[in-house]
């Protein structure tokens, strides 16, 4: 399971750097905010990594789980309202 999360988690930040270097000659850039924002995240990644040590497989399973559900809902909402 910590596998999927981190294999998801890859997915999503290459299709993310892949649309950001689509749109970095198309739009200007905040650069101060993007770094701190950035800063802020790889502070967040060594959080959890850490964190990764005492977190249940079982538990964070579950918690992936209905996260995946209520974005799902959440989309749901937004697109049919």
């Amino acid at each position: 399971m910590k596998k999927a999360v981190a294999t998801s988690l890859f997915i999503i930040s290459v299709n993310s750097l892949i649309g950001f270097i689509g749109d970095v000659e198309n739009i200007d850039i905040d650069w101060t905010f993007l770094l701190s924002f950035s800063a802020i995240a790889v502070v967040g990644i060594f959080i959890g990594v850490w964190l990764n040590k005492f977190v249940n497989e079982k538990k964070l399973k579950t918690g992936f789980g209905w996260f995946v559900l209520v974005m799902a809902l959440y989309i749901l909402f937004k697109e049919y309202s």
